[in-house]
This record gives C-alpha cells, structure tokens and sequence, in this order.
C-alpha cells in the first residue's frame, strides 16, 4: 500500500494525483512523437477536469504553463505558446504608480477640482453656465450628504466664489432633497396605537389582544 508521506508532493492540487502521476510518466517517454500525443492528451484530461478555466481568456495558454509547471520545466515537447520558464512564472509584476493628486478643497475632492477648472477655460457662455450649475448642485449635495442639514444658497455661492476669485456663478436653485431622520412615519405599513396594530391613514384595524376562533377580529372606526 502507498501512504502519502511516502509519496511526492503535489505540484497543483487542482489537478490532483491522477494528472501530476500522467505528467510523470510523459516525462519517461523517450519517442518526441508518442510524447507530443500524450501530452496533449494531458492537456484535454486537465481542461476537462477544470472547466472553469473556459471562462477565462486564453485558457489553453494556461493549461500548458500548468502542464511545464507541474512536469518542472523538464518536459521537451512542442507548445502552441511561449514555453515558460521557472523565472518567467515566478517573476513578480512591475508594481503600479499609485496616482498622488493632492486637491486644495479636500472637502470637495479632486475630481470637483478638475471640473472646475475646464469650466473656467470654457469660453462658451452657456456652457461655462451649465458647469456653474452642476459644480453648485454637486456643492449641495455634498453638504447635505456630510453634514446631515440643508444649506443655503448664498453659502454656496460664497465658497464658489473663494474657489473660483468670483469667476463662477450659478443662476440655478439646487435642489437636494433635504436630510429626515427615518421615524414611523416614513416607515408604512402598520403602526402600533393603544396596543392595537392599525394601517396608515385609518381605516380597519386587527386587534391583537381580542381573537375569535376564526383569527383575527376586524373593527371598523
């Protein structure tokens, strides 16, 4: 009987015993064409037990670099892809520049920023109003989503005019939608009144304290 501390380590689990034993063995083939064969009879035996793999991009592309990973780089056949290295597979990527934009209005963001100033290099009248107009209510809209209350349009038109030296200014009226604590009233449905559950805006009611045989009494007021 063969234990499995006696036995090799698994390359990739995914494919399990059965595949990385299949790689072995192609590996002792000494004719390049009865090699070729199996190999590619690995390839359609690896895809088959993977087939999330279809999903993808270039699938195939990995099932080979799967098949020289597990055969260690030792297996000579021909590859429809670039055969890999160990170095090439375990190389690290370059690492990404992380964008540093450091806005003046940090409250606002940069994107805001960058809104602003193509609004001031537009030489269009009704379109540099248009994007007075959206930077106020996005302003708004901001405030009233931080600080939980409405604020009034000259405030907006204050700071717009500080950000800008006063070359902005909105006609619009932005209207947000202003904060409410959610209570029972926003909420529908039943609400409970002198013990007794009754629908919005009156009407018939279920009393929960008096039940007949039937279920639930029905009074109307």
């Amino acid at each position: 009987m063969e234990y499995n501390t006696t036995r090799n380590q698994l390359v990739m689990r995914e494919y399990g015993r059965h595949v990385q034993k299949m790689i072995e063995y192609v590996l002792t083939i000494k004719d390049p064409e009865h090699r070729q064969r199996n190999a590619q009879s690995a390839i359609e035996l690896m895809g088959f037990l993977n087939p999330h793999l279809k999903n993808v991009e270039d699938f195939r592309h990995k099932l080979w670099d799967h098949l020289f990973l597990i055969s260690d780089f030792k297996l000579e056949v021909k590859s429809p892809y670039p055969i890999p290295t160990r170095e090439t597979l375990k190389a690290k990527p370059h690492p990404l520049p992380y964008p540093k934009r450091h806005p003046k209005y940090s409250h606002l963001g940069k994107n805001l920023e960058v809104i602003i100033n193509k609004a001031l290099k537009e030489e269009n009248p009704d379109k540099r109003l248009g994007f007075a107009n959206a930077v106020a209510y996005y302003m708004k809209l901001a405030y009233n989503n931080w600080h939980k209350e409405v604020v009034h349009d000259d405030a907006i038109q204050s700071e717009l005019t500080s950000i800008t030296q006063g070359q902005l200014t909105f006609t619009n009226t932005p209207y947000v939608k202003a904060f409410r604590p959610q209570d029972d009233r926003d909420r529908g449905g039943y609400g409970k009144r002198g013990g007794k559950f009754q629908p919005r805006g009156g009407g018939r009611h279920i009393d929960r304290n008096e039940r007949g045989g039937g279920g639930y009494k029905k009074k109307r007021y």
